[in-house]
C-alpha cells in the first residue's frame, strides 16, 4: 500500500488523533468525515481494531506506508529493550522527523519535500533520503544556496520551542541531532503497546 497523500485532516478525524500533533484537525469537527459524520457515532473497537488503529496514528504521524512501518518495526524488535520504545525513537531519528523537528518545515510532509528536492545537508553532505537514519552528534543544516527559502523562513519563525533532544541555530539554518529521545518527550497521546500486540499476534 502506498503512501496516503490525501487531506492529513480527514485521516485525524477518522482515527479521532491529530496527525499533525497539533489539534488543529479536530478543534472544529471532531466527528468522522464524511456526509453524515456528525450524526454518527464512533464504533466501539474490538481489541484487534484498537491495536490496528494506533498502528495507523502512529504510520500517519510518521508518514510511512505499510511496508517502511513494519521494517523499522521488525528492525526495532531486533534491538536491545522495549520493542515499543525502540519503535518510536527510530521514527524520530529519520532524517524528514529531524528536520521537522528543527523547524525547518511546518509539517513533516514539507521537511520530506525538502529532503527529496537536495536542500538538506547531513554532515555537510547532501542527503536526499528523507527515511535514513541519522546518528546522534549529526549536524543537518539547510545548503547555502537554500538558506533564504522563504517556506523555510516561515516555519522557523513559526516554531517557538524545539525538543531538547535538538539544537537549532535559527540564523544559520543548522542544527545538531544532540542525543536520542526519551519515551517522555514523544507523544503522549499514543501507545506503541498495542502496536507490539498486533505484530505479536
Amino acid at each position: 500500500m502506498a503512501r496516503n497523500t490525501g487531506p492529513v485532516w480527514r485521516i485525524s478525524r477518522r482515527l479521532n488523533f491529530s496527525v499533525l500533533e497539533t489539534g488543529e484537525e479536530l478543534a472544529k469537527r471532531a466527528y468522522i468525515p464524511g456526509q453524515h459524520g456528525s450524526a454518527t457515532k464512533r464504533i466501539k473497537l474490538s481489541n484487534y481494531g484498537l491495536q490496528h488503529a494506533e498502528k495507523q496514528k502512529i504510520r500517519h504521524m510518521y508518514g510511512l506506508n505499510e511496508k517502511q512501518f513494519y521494517n523499522t518495526y521488525i528492525k526495532a524488535s531486533k534491538m536491545k529493550g522495549v520493542t515499543g520504545t525502540n519503535l518510536l525513537v527510530l521514527l524520530e531519528s529519520r532524517l524528514d522527523n529531524l528536520v521537522y523537528r528543527m523547524g525547518f518545515a511546518r509539517t513533516r510532509r514539507g521537511a520530506r519535500q525538502l529532503v527529496n528536492h537536495g536542500h538538506i545537508l547531513v554532515n555537510g553532505k547532501k542527503c536526499d533520503i528523507p527515511s535514513a537514519w541519522i546518528k546522534p552528534g549529526s549536524t543537518i543544516e539547510v545548503k547555502e544556496a537554500s538558506r533564504n527559502n522563504a517556506s523555510i523562513a516561515d516555519a522557523l519563525e513559526a516554531n517557538v520551542s524545539f525538543k531538547d533532544y535538538v539544537n537549532v541555530d535559527k540564523d544559520a539554518r543548522k542544527g545538531t541531532f544532540v542525543r536520542l529521545p526519551e519515551r517522555k518527550e514523544l507523544n503522549p497521546e499514543v501507545n506503541e503497546l498495542l502496536v507490539v500486540e498486533y505484530y505479536n499476534r
